[in-house]
């Protein structure tokens, strides 16, 4: 059976459904994808680059939760959900690959620093970090990252920021200004 930890290549699992408010049923879909811009978090990691155990969030699975209506997604997906009655009950799918009128579907990556208004709200929680407690990964201007997964019908077409930076990293290149301009200060006087 493919579970989320065995997934290959570019496939796409619907790993649960779970029954929310207004009827609808909530699905959960899970695919591994690279970002080509991430950089390694160690030296560790950039000499085991090709060993699966040092590889990025989560052995690079990826996330995204999508809603309908049961009769929907039974004519959509072929997938009954009928039994999911009350709010809150779950069903494990293990649904691999599914197709939507004949194309596949795969979850999209798109990174933007332009919050909605629940993300700036709550950019502790909804910015992009290195790790879980990790430190923020900002734009090369400083601005937050935001993460949005969803899922589409066909290729998808991340958009990745690349040249990010981290908050260290600024104090460290600030630190490092501060200084040559007290050397250039004192040379100069």
């Amino acid at each position: 059976m493919k579970t989320v930890e065995n997934l290959e290549g570019r496939e796409l699992l619907i790993t649960e459904a779970r029954k929310v408010k207004g009827g609808k049923v909530q699905l959960t879909f899970a695919q591994k994808i690279e970002n080509p811009h991430a950089r390694p978090g160690s030296i560790a990691g950039l000499l085991n680059a090709s060993d699966e155990r040092f590889s990025k969030t989560s052995n690079g699975v990826r996330y995204a939760w999508m809603s309908g209506t049961p009769g929907d997604i039974q004519a959509s997906l072929g997938l009954d959900v009928s039994s999911l009655q009350n709010e809150g009950d779950k069903m494990a799918v293990n649904m691999l690959n599914p197709e939507i009128q004949g194309n596949a579907l795969n979850i999209q990556i798109t990174e933007t620093t332009q919050g909605n208004v629940y993300e700036e709200a709550n950019y502790e929680t909804a910015a992009k970090r290195a790790g879980k407690d990790g430190e923020f990964i900002l734009s090369k201007d400083g601005k937050y990252i935001f993460v949005r997964a969803t899922v589409v019908a066909g290729d998808a077409q991340h958009v990745f920021i690349k040249d990010t930076i981290r908050p260290s990293q600024i104090a460290s290149d600030n630190a490092d200004e501060a200084v040559a301009s007290d050397i250039e200060n004192e040379i100069n006087s």
